[in-house]
């Protein structure tokens, strides 16, 4: 070998080519010029999509992919256009065999060595077993409309098909915003009457004197303006189900009416002289303790038994913080069909504003929260500027309450501790802690330490 001169590199050891690289990726990759043509197709995009690669090269990217995004608002474009890359979007996207599947995309711009753009890159994966998980989990913890994993919603689940299945007059007590109406829709939808009505009457809406012929409809003349007979509630829901929410506000004089059609299944409408029959299930529900208003004579004892045949009590959501996170999954994938946004999640911290919440509006302050959010976001994650402000202030309240009433906690213990290592000597433990033995004693006092 001459002096000077370069070995020359066999063909095979040149190096390894893109197209080998980009196929032993798992992720779909296809590129594209500034006409929207893609040049190249790897292994795992022929895999996702159904095309094959020598069918795909050449083709415009749409007439791929035929996303739900392509002609409203294509990343790719934005990303050429913008030079912003775009990370992890969720879209759907039509297969050769007209399956939609759901993948999640990443762009980014090509450049020349000068640095001007010649085109694009996309990366995406198929996100059809993570969404197939989603929905088995999601079915683990989802009664009809109801989404929970707290063990007392579970044992509800558990039994409401039993309840669904009997006649029996149920209570269903819980905080406002908990849920009860979700939970009697699913006793309807359970039961034998489920083909027939289900009306709703909220009890505290409607004032006493409307809330009678309300329920019981009546019959022309029955008053002045009675120009015809009118049915309640009562018959628009024969056959059925009527949900009496805030059952506990009903007025004392119209509570022995409601008794009798609980009790003789029969009601009078107003001004009628003879009573009607009344084949409906009734589903009560109140947010107030209707055993204090009995002691109080505001309800009817014999009522409030009539009522209470089966009795559910429902949880607030304070109570059940393992459910925020099913929740604000529930309202996202909700608000996204609803406003036609491609909202992903939300961000870490506003996961801790929202957990460490008291949330005294329970699931639907919960869904307005979300729904704020939804209406301010502009982009795939939710962060803290989206959400209500009076939210945010309440929370961050609760957070530093929250580190005042831990360090409070630490330091009674580390008295305690102290104090029993030197058989309850004040000097010696105010020693210890370095503290006055003055401040000792104020400290016990305060936290009531003998």
């Amino acid at each position: 070998m001459k002096k000077g001169r370069k070995q020359k590199t066999p063909k095979k050891e040149r190096g390894i080519s893109l197209q080998t690289i980009l196929d032993s990726v798992t992720e779909g990759v296809f590129t594209v010029d500034r006409d929207w043509n893609i040049t190249s197709f790897n292994l795992a995009a022929e895999k996702i999509t159904g095309y094959p690669k020598n069918w795909a090269v050449g083709k415009k990217c749409f007439e791929v992919f035929h996303a739900d995004i392509c002609q409203t608002g294509c990343v790719l474009r934005k990303t050429i256009e913008t030079n912003k890359n775009i990370m992890d979007l969720p879209i759907t996207i039509l297969n050769k065999n007209g399956k939609l599947i759901p993948i999640s995309i990443s762009t980014a711009a090509l450049k020349d060595e000068r640095g001007r753009i010649m085109g694009g890159v996309e990366t995406f994966r198929d996100l059809s077993a993570i969404e197939l998980l989603k929905k088995e989990i999601s079915k683990q913890y989802t009664f009809e409309d109801i989404i929970s994993k707290n063990h007392q919603i579970q044992k509800i689940f558990d039994i409401l098909p039993d309840i669904a299945e009997s006649d029996s007059t149920v209570l269903i007590q819980g905080e406002s915003g908990t849920g009860k109406e979700l939970l009697a829709k699913a006793i309807h939808n359970l039961s034998p009457r489920r083909g027939r009505p289900y009306v709703v009457v909220n009890c505290a809406a409607l004032p006493e004197t409307l809330l009678e012929s309300e329920l019981f409809g009546y019959v022309k003349g029955a008053f002045t303006d009675a120009k015809k007979d009118k049915p309640g509630r009562f018959a628009l829901a024969e056959g059925g189900t009527i949900f009496l929410d805030e059952v506990g506000d009903i007025p004392f004089t119209l509570q022995a009416k409601l008794l009798r059609v609980l009790q003789e299944k029969e009601y009078e409408p107003l001004g009628a002289i003879s009573p009607r029959k009344a084949n409906v299930r009734i589903i009560g529900a109140t947010n107030k303790d209707l055993l204090a208003l009995m002691k109080e004579g505001r309800f009817r004892e014999d009522l409030y038994y009539r009522l209470n045949v089966v009795k559910i009590e429902l949880p607030p959501l304070s109570q059940r913080r393992e459910d925020i996170p099913l929740l604000i999954e529930h309202f996202i994938n909700h608000f996204n069909l609803k406003m036609g946004k491609k909202i992903q999640r939300v961000s870490q911290d506003v996961m801790d504003l929202l957990m460490r919440y008291d949330f005294p509006g329970n699931i639907r302050e919960l869904e307005n929260i979300i729904e704020h959010a939804f209406v301010l976001c502009r982009g795939a994650i939710i962060e803290r500027d989206s959400l209500p402000k009076e939210f945010v202030q309440k929370a961050e309240k609760k957070r530093v309450a929250s580190a005042e009433e831990r360090l409070r906690e630490n330091e009674i213990k580390i008295i305690r501790e102290t104090l029993e290592k030197y058989f309850g000597h004040r000097g010696r433990t105010a020693k210890e802690l370095g503290i006055d033995k003055s401040t000792l004693w104020r400290k016990m006092k305060k936290y009531g330490i003998h």
